[in-house]
């Protein structure tokens, strides 16, 4: 006996499929179910998710294209077996194996192949239709006739992130269809109450379609119109598929003790593949003989790929870090003329503009970078007028940023998008944290997702109050899968980002505000900035003073204003996920003194995190000869009046004092 691999019943043009072969998959995701029921119940498995009553939505698989994209969701065993995976896969993930399509770091259900088209499944419900309309979106952009479909809970329905995709798909009119699977319960919570499309909320301008989910005849022809309608340039639908959840909601829970005997019972008679496979023997094209043997002869090749799943390979604990970031970029010298006296502004933008006549897949994305606005520091001023088909304003949804940049990234294009301040990442932050940071790792290595996201950032430019000045580098910094930079000049600026640009995991670049608009002059030869690597502003033999962003700016002025006195080195780091340990290392063993400034609060911060690292290791701790001193705003908001923001700001006076404090221990 070999591993399973279903005839599947595919459909050509106008043809329907082969309802007979759909049966016989349906029955195939069933039993794949309850072998992993068993072998929970026998203590073999952690966890498990069934698509029990889910399976005739399946149908939607055999529709799609080889070029089209699939986003489902933990209950679409049918479906994804529908486009081409194995029941050795899904057992292969059930047993978590190295094998696996995680390499054994999701879930059973979590669903993944980059060769099929199938995305990595997030768990944070919802999580999968921005990325979604990434996809739509750069398949339109490239002329391609993909469509996409996109598969949630009817309990996810109620995610803001739902309501930002289906905006921003009728938006841009996109190749993609929401497939909202209503089995009426979210875990233990009916949701008949919750519901927005029981509560009226969507009008049917957007190509809402309810279908009765059990029935595969009923979902074929629903999808077909949607899948046409979408290829044709006809833009999104819904299709909100009633069906029933057969089972609990894990195998964390138990259904029978929120749900009558009598419910259950009622929604047994509604199994969809009793429902076929009675609709079938009475049209003659199968008889219940027949019917009873296939479901051995299924059963049977299931049973094996599970049996040959548990016995494969496990992942080893030296794969632990595998995959999380891909390589370092290979760094070259940013497209910018030195020599000339430029703000980092001018020199983010040429460097921006650089990069768009570089890569035709290079797209930009964010509130208000068209001209004739130009970003409101005026970072994609011009841009759109010369690239106007690859510079987009965003509607004002930094979530919708995020996952659209997700889910373009994720098949080939190279976003560059805007966050207008940091301070407004925190609808993005779950599409930064869940996807963009975990997508390389949790599939192994299969999807990668080269974004570039870059905002300003920081304070020390009074009236800005809370949420206009915010240096929160520590929420990415700790956050696995994300590269974090801060530059202070102008060609460190254009020298990070070029970097970023040809990198191939999601990088954070953050501009501080002070300093975008000063005039600095460049010198003539400007050099590749390589992530994690910090540059030495001024040698010195005294005192070690790490720092970066505006804080650069006001350690220097402490420097010079000591001069006579302590000879400081100022490290400005620019890179600090990863960061330059070697540089800072090597010139404690010269000076023995540590003083790190930041202007971020102190607690759980980039500089006690450095200050940790570096008293914790034999090789740096040995060379200090005092305690170090980190300086830092306090644990406090920045404030509207200026007096609130200095009083919250590390001052010259602060800086200063901690080196002589350093000094004199």
């Amino acid at each position: 006996m070999s591993s399973t691999h279903h005839e599947l019943p595919v459909a050509e043009g106008t043809e329907l499929i082969d309802r007979l072969e759909f049966l016989k998959l349906m029955y195939a995701s069933r039993h794949g179910d309850r072998r992993e029921g068993m072998l929970l119940r026998q203590s073999k498995g952690w966890f498990q998710v069934s698509g029990m009553g889910h399976e005739a939505l399946g149908v939607l698989g055999v529709l799609l294209r080889d070029n089209d994209y699939l986003f489902p969701y933990y209950r679409d065993r049918a479906m994804v077996l529908a486009r081409g995976l194995t029941s050795y896969d899904l057992a292969l993930a059930y047993f978590a194996k190295a094998g696996s399509s995680s390499g054994g770091r999701q879930m059973p259900g979590h669903y993944s192949s980059y060769e099929k088209n199938i995305w990595s499944v997030p768990t944070p419900t919802g999580a999968n239709l921005l990325p979604a309309c990434g996809v739509a979106w750069s398949q339109q952009l490239q002329n391609e006739s993909s469509v996409v479909i996109a598969t949630i809970g009817d309990a996810a329905s109620r995610q803001g992130e739902f309501y930002e995709a289906i905006a921003f798909a009728v938006e841009r009119q996109l190749p993609v269809i929401f497939v909202v699977e209503d089995n009426r319960y979210g875990i233990s919570t009916c949701t008949d109450a919750f519901n927005p499309f029981k509560l009226g909320v969507f009008a049917d301008a957007i190509g809402i379609q309810h279908v009765n989910g059990r029935r595969v005849a009923d979902v074929e022809a629903a999808g077909r119109a949607a899948i046409a309608r979408a290829r044709s340039g006809g833009g999104p639908s819904v299709l909100v598929c009633e069906i029933d959840r057969l089972c609990s909601h894990t195998s964390s829970d138990d259904h029978r003790s929120y749900r009558s005997t009598e419910e259950i019972s009622e929604m047994q008679d509604r199994d969809p593949i009793t429902l076929l496979a009675a609709e079938l023997i009475s049209e003659g094209q199968l008889t219940n003989e027949q019917w009873e043997a296939a479901k051995v002869e299924i059963a049977a090749s299931v049973d094996w790929d599970y049996e040959q799943a548990e016995s494969a390979a496990d992942p080893h604990a030296t794969q632990l870090r595998h995959e999380l970031l891909g390589e370092e970029p290979r760094t070259t010298a940013p497209p910018l003329i030195g020599g000339q006296t430029m703000r980092m502004v001018d020199a983010v933008n040429r460097t921006l503009k650089a990069g768009l006549a570089e890569d035709s897949f290079r797209v930009m994305f964010g509130e208000d970078i068209e001209d004739p606005k130009g970003g409101v520091f005026k970072l994609t001023e011009g841009l759109s007028t010369q690239f106007p088909n690859r510079v987009f304003n965003s509607p004002l949804a930094e979530a919708t940023i995020a996952g659209v940049a997700c889910g373009m990234a994720s098949v080939g294009m190279r976003p560059v998008f805007e966050l207008q301040f940091v301070d407004f990442v925190g609808p993005a932050w779950n599409q930064i944290s869940q996807n963009l940071a975990t997508l390389r790792w949790r599939s192994n290595g299969d999807w990668t997702c080269p974004v570039v996201f870059y905002a300003p950032y920081g304070a020390y430019l009074p009236g800005g109050s809370l949420w206009h000045s915010q240096s929160n580098e520590a929420w990415f910094m700790h956050t696995p899968g994300l590269r974090v930079v801060i530059p202070s000049t102008p060609e460190d600026a254009a020298g990070l980002m070029w970097t970023a640009m040809a990198a191939d995991d999601p990088t954070i670049v953050l501009l501080p505000k002070h300093l975008i608009r000063q005039q600095v002059h460049v010198d003539r030869n400007i050099p590749p900035v390589p992530f994690g690597k910090a540059r030495i502003r001024q040698s010195g033999s005294d005192v070690t003073l790490v720092t970066w962003a505006n804080c650069v700016e006001l350690s220097m002025q402490v420097a010079a204003d000591l001069s006579g006195e302590v000879s400081v080195e100022v490290i400005d780091l620019r890179s600090l996920q990863p960061w330059d340990r070697d540089t800072v290392t090597a010139s404690l063993a010269k000076t023995g003194r540590l003083v790190v400034v930041q202007e971020d609060a102190e607690s759980c911060s980039a500089g006690q995190m450095f200050i940790s690292e570096l008293t914790s290791r034999d090789d740096s701790f040995y060379s200090l000869l005092s305690a170090p001193r980190l300086v830092s705003r306090p644990d406090v908001h920045i404030g509207y009046n200026p007096v609130y923001e200095y009083a919250a700001l590390p001052s010259v006076d602060d800086v200063t004092a901690a080196i002589r404090s350093v000094m004199d221990n």
